[in-house]
């Protein structure tokens, strides 16, 4: 029989946990709740060892970031896979979040049948070593995605516009799919624009706001880390393809050297 994931979870006293219960139940998550203080969850992760925490961004006393630093400096044998959820979008506590030991960073309202799918699946994929840091594991089409979302939002582009999920879905497919980079115009906008059933100049366009909005809120020091020389003044913000490039040559260097 497969091992039950324990889930432990955030939520206000009036809200109702049989709906979230079964969703969870349904894809081999036993979960278990608490209020949203950080003091108190964090006595309850000491107490329970769950495998993931998800909770929300703003909590009484200690917030899910102080929860997290404050976990990691206990060294406890398992620490959990956090996920941070709220309903205020913004991509420079998204990086907050993520530099501070997070795995997702998800905005409310959510669907939690596709997010308990990928709670299975990311678990599934990874293990956890005695200090609770992750093992690397090999890349397949989900650890992609998780790890082209996580750079995303360190660089700065908000998840609520267009272009975030083009630039995504464009990512993905220039890993996969290294000589499509080669083909933006005639091959990578139609493909992404298909499955968004929108034109390839309205994903072209969006994906260059994306990225006028991470230059313009992004932190120099991440940008340049990926962009390098990109980012002097002489030569001003990435071209689309450039971008795309950039981020997807880094990925597969990664996914050989995990393979």
């Amino acid at each position: 029989m497969t091992e039950k994931i324990k889930l432990l979870m955030t939520h206000d006293n009036n809200e109702p946990t049989t709906e979230t219960q079964n969703a969870f139940i349904n894809h081999n998550i036993v979960t278990s709740f608490c209020t949203k203080d950080g003091e108190e969850l964090i006595a309850k992760i000491c107490n329970l060892q769950p495998d993931i925490v998800m909770m929300d961004l703003f909590m009484t006393r200690i917030d899910a970031i102080g929860v997290m630093r404050s976990i990691k400096q206990k060294e406890l044998e398992k620490t959990p896979m956090f996920i941070v959820y709220s309903t205020f979008d913004s991509p420079v506590l998204e990086r907050e979040v993520m530099s501070s030991g997070a795995t997702y960073f998800v905005l409310k309202p959510y669907n939690i049948d596709d997010l308990a799918q990928n709670i299975t699946r990311l678990h599934s994929r990874n293990s956890f070593t005695s200090k609770g840091s992750i093992k690397s594991v090999a890349f397949d089409s989900f650890s992609i995605e998780v790890k082209v979302t996580e750079i995303l939002h360190q660089i700065g582009v908000p998840a609520h516009i267009k272009g975030y999920h083009y630039l995504r879905d464009s990512i993905i497919m220039s890993i996969e799919q290294p000589d499509i980079i080669n083909a933006v115009t005639k091959q990578l906008y139609p493909s992404v624009a298909k499955k968004y059933s929108t034109t390839s100049s309205r994903v072209e366009r969006a994906i260059r706001h994306a990225i006028e909005v991470a230059w313009d809120r992004g932190d120099v020091e991440v940008l340049n880390s990926y962009f390098g020389y990109t980012i002097q003044g002489s030569r001003g913000k990435p071209t689309n393809s450039e971008f795309i490039a950039m981020i997807s040559d880094k990925l597969r260097l990664q996914l050989k050297t995990a393979s």
